[in-house]
């Protein structure tokens, strides 16, 4: 079935998150006893609430989001390229500036969002912080009364499984097996907090975010049987 799908009008797409604030010290009382009861099951008798901190970025009430990096085919009858490009720095910017795109270019009903586990994290995330800072959600993103053939989002780790429910297969570890060059060649998710709060260096977290992206779209390529793409038809615009 997707072999029939247009490439052209799918959106790739990955999210970068950190905590809100750099210190769980910079929480207000009320925000640390609420990371205290929901990170208890995580973090058990391991960890303090405070000491498990540096991990609030993967939940959307106390995380925010630093890049969203999308993708998409342009395709002709002799060559086909794979555009990339990046929104970050301040989180309400990137979220108008992300959903702008959806409306301008990814609106219609024959558009789709891909990311890898996006239906459990980067969809509802994007949501929720939308909801949190009072944006209306644009309409790929606005599930409600929606059957579940109506929503348009694809998601690689789901077609990865086939039905298959009872595993986690991560990116990094499909792109080893699918034979894809790695995105994790540089940092990876845990290190997202150090490098953007400690050493400040955003533009890593943009390469990793795009490489990301890349990645997604390849699985795409391959679990269709086609071609991957090749470093001159990726363009990062």
């Amino acid at each position: 079935m997707i072999n029939k799908l247009n490439l052209e009008n799918i959106l790739f797409l990955d999210i970068e998150t950190v905590p809100e604030t750099e210190n769980f010290s910079d929480l207000d009382s009320t925000k640390q006893d609420l990371w205290d009861a929901k990170s208890r099951y995580q973090r058990k008798e391991e960890f303090t609430a405070e000491e498990f901190y540096d991990r609030a970025g993967i939940w959307a009430e106390f995380g925010k989001i630093v890049c969203i990096s999308v993708g998409y085919f342009i395709t002709d009858e002799k060559f086909r390229s794979f555009r990339v490009t990046s929104f970050y720095g301040d989180e309400i910017k990137i979220l108008t500036d992300f959903k702008a795109l959806l409306i301008t270019h990814f609106n219609s009903n024959k558009h789709l969002l891909c990311a890898h586990n996006g239906k459990e994290f980067d969809f509802p995330y994007i949501a929720r912080r939308m909801i949190i800072h009072g944006i209306e959600l644009p309409d790929k993103l606005n599930l409600f009364g929606k059957k579940p053939w109506e929503v348009p989002h694809l998601d690689t780790l789901e077609l990865w499984k086939f039905g298959d429910y009872k595993t986690y297969t991560s990116l990094k570890l499909l792109t080893n097996v699918l034979g894809i060059p790695s995105p994790k060649d540089d940092i990876d998710g845990s290190e997202v907090y150090q490098v953007y709060y400690k050493t400040k260096e955003i533009n890593r977290i943009v390469i990793y975010c795009e490489k990301d992206t890349i990645a997604v779209a390849q699985i795409f390529l391959r679990l269709r049987g086609e071609q991957l793409l090749q470093n001159n038809e990726i363009k990062h615009v």
